[in-house]
């Protein structure tokens, strides 16, 4: 039942038995407060299991989308959480201004890989593609900012990738390059040394395969997590492969490790071409590789932007501040004399 009066609507929203009202507005009613934090101009009413929403029509019709979109995903078992719900409202938007997006419950009911009562799925239509993208191609980049997933998303593919069987091992290598020690200033053994720049990906696995077993894989070379450097000369066939930081490599060592790769094998290469941590003077070769590849059939390119940011909201804010920041300084350098020297990386 609808009432129309320039411009404005209420509608009553029924939602079935099947579904508990707490699970579709959330704790403490988290869903629905961020429903309308999201969308002010509406005046959201419930009682029992009707909710009553009056306000301008196309925000109107948009919540009822978003009830629908909820509902679906409920009815897969997947859990709702007042981030996804604010997500979803900017995919439903981006739909209403009719550019190209996804239904929220096609990315929401994505599941990757479940492991201890936890589901890892796409948050962001970004993550989807970049999925899909791994799913379809052998060798795929995911360029974007922290926090973007782009290494968790792809970790978790690798091991559902194990647990299929359609590889026999996953291998995780990083460049020991970073912006303040080197490593020969680090205490410990060589493996001491290296430790700390492949730490984030033994805390990724950790979230994705019992920790117990971890140490088993590692010793029967199906999980293997080693520097860039220990990649030169190998051929790496029936593997899924991910190189994460690969900002930080140079032209060269990204050639070398793109031509590791063997039949059967996956590679998923990761990075942040804002975040180059090489010395003065030495071009990125996540840069390099972009010119020289893109549009290759079997290798894709996906690229993440502060949107897919699914760390703490205030992430995103950041990541954009800085883009701004670096865009107006850029702008403020005097411009270089023809024929001057030119800037490389």
């Amino acid at each position: 039942m609808s009432e129309t009066s320039e411009q404005q609507t209420t509608i009553k929203i029924t939602i079935p038995a099947a579904h508990p009202m707490v699970a579709v507005l959330g704790h403490g009613d988290g869903i629905l407060r961020t429903i309308e934090k999201q969308l002010p101009s509406l005046d959201i009413h419930v009682r029992g299991n009707e909710i009553t929403v009056s306000g301008p029509e196309a925000d109107v019709e948009l919540v009822r989308s978003l009830f629908d979109e909820i509902l679906i995903v409920l009815r897969t078992g997947a859990a709702l959480s007042e981030d996804s719900v604010r997500r979803s409202i900017t995919l439903l938007q981006a739909a209403g201004r009719g550019e190209e997006s996804l239904r929220p419950a096609e990315v929401l009911t994505q599941n990757i890989l479940s492991n201890r009562g936890r589901t890892i799925r796409p948050k962001t239509v970004n993550q989807k593609r970049y999925v899909d993208a791994i799913d379809k191609n052998t060798v795929v980049f995911g360029l974007g900012p922290a926090g973007t997933g782009k290494t968790y998303l792809a970790m978790a593919k690798a091991v559902q990738a194990l647990q299929s069987k359609e590889i026999s091992r996953i291998i995780l290598t990083r460049p020991a390059v970073e912006a303040g020690e080197r490593l020969g200033f680090l205490p410990g053994t060589l493996y001491e040394k290296i430790d700390p720049y492949l730490r984030p990906l033994y805390d990724a696995l950790h979230d994705m395969i019992d920790p117990d077993s971890i140490p088993k894989l590692m010793a029967a070379g199906t999980i293997e997590v080693a520097p860039l450097a220990y990649m030169r000369g190998r051929t790496l066939n029936d593997a899924f492969i991910i190189l994460d930081e690969a900002q930080n490599t140079s032209a060269e060592q990204m050639k070398m490790f793109l031509t590791r790769l063997g039949f059967g094998s996956k590679v998923v290469v990761t990075g942040d071409t804002t975040q180059v941590d090489l010395p003065s003077g030495v071009q990125s070769g996540l840069r390099v590789v972009q010119d020289i590849l893109e549009g290759i059939d079997d290798i894709a390119f996906c690229r993440l932007t502060s949107t897919d940011v699914v760390r703490h909201r205030l992430v995103g804010e950041i990541v954009d501040a800085y883009g701004r920041y670096d865009a107006q300084q850029q702008a403020e350098q005097p411009r270089r004399r023809p024929g001057g020297p030119r800037r490389v990386g």
